[in-house]
């Protein structure tokens, strides 16, 4: 069962390693958090790739935080330093764990690539997507909760 709208941001503990440093669930709570999970031998992955960095420039001053979680599809994507080398050629800024044993996957209920999940301040799930059409179909409720992010108090 796919995780549901309003689930609470899953712990990302369990990471075989991490890249540009580390994230932890509760010290994103406050912020919108964009968590997109990929892997090197998915083609869509690297396709989308410059829609996620540019999501990430574009709302960093409004406070989006990203989160990268690397799972392989298949026994080469396994290779920590081919990972890390992929992440640079990318262009991936953002902390970017590397998810060997889909630990952190499996508490997002991922079986996708690529997959995006979205979560408000609050840390509730807001919005997911996977595939080919994943980007673009986020990109709504990405707006929406960046727009809920802005709005005043009271």
């Amino acid at each position: 069962m796919p995780l549901r709208t309003g689930t609470p941001l899953p712990e990302l503990d369990g990471a075989t390693e991490w890249v540009n440093g580390e994230a932890h669930s509760a010290e994103l709570v406050g912020s919108p958090t964009l968590v997109h999970f990929w892997a090197m031998s998915c083609h869509i992955c690297h396709d989308n790739m410059s829609t996620i960095q540019r999501w990430r420039k574009e709302y960093a001053a409004q406070g989006l935080k990203v989160v990268g979680v690397h799972m392989p599809r298949q026994p080469e994507d396994t290779d920590v330093e081919k990972v890390k080398r992929e992440i640079e050629a990318l262009g991936i800024e953002e902390p970017c764990a590397i998810d060997n044993e889909h630990t952190i996957g499996e508490r997002f209920q991922s079986q996708y690539w690529p997959a995006y999940f979205l979560f408000d301040k609050e840390g509730a799930l807001r919005g997911r997507a996977a595939g080919d059409a994943g980007i673009s179909l986020l990109e709504g409720s990405l707006k929406r909760v960046m727009e809920a992010n802005a709005a005043p108090i009271g």
